[in-house]
């Protein structure tokens, strides 16, 4: 987050701190200066996903295959240069930021509502000043820099204090990000994301010394000058009073200033006549009022310490000294092997949440794209709690004798006050002899292995009868299909036009590349499909979380959306689906889909039918028209629009989108942890 104002402060007031460079040469100062060590940047991806995201369309769901186009091309801008590149992610939510958290949500679900209340009365998406990321996009992010061949760290720490320590422990010529906490921590060169020109990779150098200049400060005072302006450790709210103190002996330089602008040069003139000494720092938590937590100034402070720093506000034997042995020393999973493997994936951006489960029993999900207001649809975090019960149970191994602990969950939906963490106990998957145990699936080798992977991965979603089919398909379409399954049997509002739009979708994704897809123009946009391309995304990322807990039956790099979901396709597809069109034209007059399409129905409706869910059509109203013209009609094609889907199913494991029958190594499979095999992502899908 940072510090509220600062940013805008340096801009306007201390111009002399924001100083244009041009990274190529940066990067060439640093070989001259350092032969032996490459010019590195670390970035803080957190605060870059929003302005790496440059699609045109973003409330549709995500264009991914553009969005990952795009990545491609900003590494290839610092690769040309000689720049490497290592990209952090937040890996946790810190407890102390916990409340700074759900305001933000706060923030966001007012946001969103408002974003739908717009879609639905002019039927287009927004401008851009209403702009919100498509749901879990820094989440995929992570993966698509994996795949592209980029370090990729996802932090044990908030990722602005690992992005800090990495600069100054590796000698980086910068920090690429937007967070003014970069000004304040004493590390590498803070280089501004938002102000990058990456044709000439030329962008704004926030300088603290020359910020400190502006204020009368040094660099040592910058941490407390933080946390007494109100940061992700100190609530604003808890310093009114001492900003009206510091008013009154500091008249305002200049009229035009804000009221904010004042502040911070009051605070900096009260600052710069305290002794820098631990006895200073007691005596100013003694004079605020910070409750009960007197301690809440120091830790402010400690925040800003990286490793082999020292401070003369904090006395040397104080905890930020500590390292970070004391997650496992409470983590709810004991066995060193299990959480050494899921601490080293983790940091690697392997698996996803698993380590959150297994070190603290604390996992988070932030708002998505769903309209509050359409009681037909449960809140994501809903529908796929019964998947998450299952996934806590294998990691927790419950039903192994003893009691099982439960998971916190803070989840963002309709209908949650976010006042406390919802207690989730977790439950078996429904296989009969019960679930393996997590180093067979973790580390066991061998076909009997490959097989209860499987098996667990989809009773998790209660698909285990459909094993032999999912299993001929290849891995991209069988963990679509167990999705779309999933999604048809526990939403019971979705109709056979929702089916039929999903399925065309995937068909017709394959072949498109990003620019196709970018050149795809919609007339309209329709709120409700707007809700399904968000949970559809979420679902995703609970393929992710229960296949790392299976000991990845699948690569994860099958389960990427840029494989089988684009929002304003998916638009197109649902739009014409509900419109009544005929299966030709929503697949594309394409002869050769006809049968895939006809089979992936079957073996959706297949699963529904064993559950005795009949998917009824629903269409829901308005014509869309593209202006293309209609195509000639083929015979293959016709079909009446019928008012329910009965399968004409023949398991016809072959042909287009079938796998071939020879079999199928697995790349990240993990082993005896000392021949286990590294799990690696795959070149990506063609665009």
């Amino acid at each position: 987050m940072g510090i509220k104002g600062l940013q805008g402060f340096v801009t306007r007031v201390c111009p002399d701190a924001c100083r244009t460079v041009d990274l190529k040469e940066v990067a060439e100062k640093h070989r001259i200066d350092h032969p032996d060590i490459p010019p590195v940047i670390v970035v803080d991806a957190m605060s870059c996903v929003r302005h790496w995201y440059t699609p045109e369309s973003w409330v549709c769901g995500g264009q991914w295959r553009e969005y990952l186009a795009n990545l491609e091309a900003f590494i290839k801008a610092f690769t040309a240069a000689g720049i490497t590149l290592v990209f952090y992610f937040d890996g946790v939510v810190e407890e102390k930021k916990r409340d700074e958290w759900i305001k933000r949500r706060w923030q966001n679900y007012k946001e969103i509502a408002a974003l739908f209340q717009f879609v639905k009365t002019h039927r287009k998406q927004p401008g851009r000043g209403m702009f919100v990321l498509p749901s879990a996009l820094p989440t995929f992010t992570r993966y698509a820099l994996k795949s592209l061949g980029q370090k990729t760290v996802c932090t044990l720490k908030e990722a602005d204090f690992e992005v800090a320590a990495y600069g100054l422990q590796h000698n980086c010529i910068g920090i690429l990000g937007q967070d003014s906490d970069y000004l304040i921590y004493n590390t590498s060169p803070y280089f501004s994301i938002e102000k990058l020109c990456l044709d000439k990779l030329v962008t704004v150098m926030y300088c603290r010394e020359a910020l400190c200049r502006a204020l009368g400060l040094s660099l040592t005072h910058l941490p407390l000058f933080a946390c007494l302006l109100g940061n992700d450790v100190v609530p604003e709210s808890l310093l009114e009073g001492f900003w009206s103190k510091c008013l009154a002996t500091c008249p305002p330089r200049n009229k035009s200033y804000n009221r904010r602008t004042n502040v911070l040069l009051a605070v900096a003139n009260y600052i710069s006549r305290v002794p820098c000494s631990y006895s200073s720092l007691k005596h100013l938590e003694e004079m605020l009022p910070l409750g009960s937590d007197k301690t809440l100034l120091l830790r402010g402070m400690e925040s800003y310490l990286l490793p082999g720093q020292q401070s003369p506000w904090i006395p040397p034997t104080a905890e930020h000294l500590k390292t970070f042995s004391g997650v496992e020393e409470t983590a709810m999973c004991q066995d060193k092997e299990i959480f050494q493997l899921a601490k080293e994936q983790h940091i690697q951006s392997e698996n996803y949440v698993v380590f959150n489960i297994l070190s603290n029993g604390v996992i988070e999900c932030s708002n998505s794209l769903e309209d509050d207001r359409d009681t037909e649809i449960p809140g994501q975090a809903l529908i796929f709690r019964p998947v998450r019960q299952h996934v806590y149970s294998v990691l927790l191994e419950s039903g192994k004798g003893g009691a099982c602990p439960s998971v916190k969950e803070w989840f963002v939906y309709f209908g949650n006050p976010l006042q406390q963490p919802e207690v989730i106990q977790p439950v078996q998957p429904p296989l009969p002899g019960g679930t393996p145990n997590l180093k067979t699936l973790w580390f066991a080798k061998g076909p009997e292995v490959e097989k209860q992977r499987y098996s667990t991965f989809l009773a998790c979603f209660h698909l285990q009868d459909l094993m032999e089919e999912l299993q001929a398909l290849e891995a991209p379409v069988a963990g679509f299909c167990c999705l779309l399954a999933y999604l048809m049997l526990q939403v019971h509002s979705l109709s056979l036009e929702d089916l039929n739009a999903f399925v065309a979708l995937v068909l017709c994704l394959r072949g498109k590349s990003a620019s196709q897809l970018e050149r795809l123009q919609l007339m309209e946009v329709d709120s409700r499909a707007v809700h399904l391309g968000a949970v559809f995304i979420r679902g995703l990322t609970t393929l992710l979380m229960a296949n790392s807990a299976c000991g990845f039956p699948f690569r994860m790099d099958d389960l990427m959306p840029w494989k089988l979901f684009d929002g304003k396709l998916f638009q197109e597809k649902y739009q014409r689906s509900h419109q009544s069109c005929s299966v030709e034209e929503l697949l594309e007059g394409n002869e050769s889909l006809y049968t895939p399409f006809q089979n992936l129905k079957s073996l959706i409706c297949k699963a529904c039918m064993a559950k005795k869910r009949t998917i009824q059509s629903r269409p829901r109203g308005r014509g869309f028209v593209t202006g293309a013209q209609q195509r000639e009609f083929n015979p293959r094609f016709q079909q009446a629009h019928r008012s329910s889907f009965v399968p004409p199913y023949h398991n016809q494991m072959r042909g287009f989108l079938w796998r071939s029958p020879q079999p199928q190594a697995r790349e990240h499979r993990m082993g005896h942890p000392d021949r286990r095999r590294r799990f690696h992502l795959p070149p990506r899908s063609p665009r």
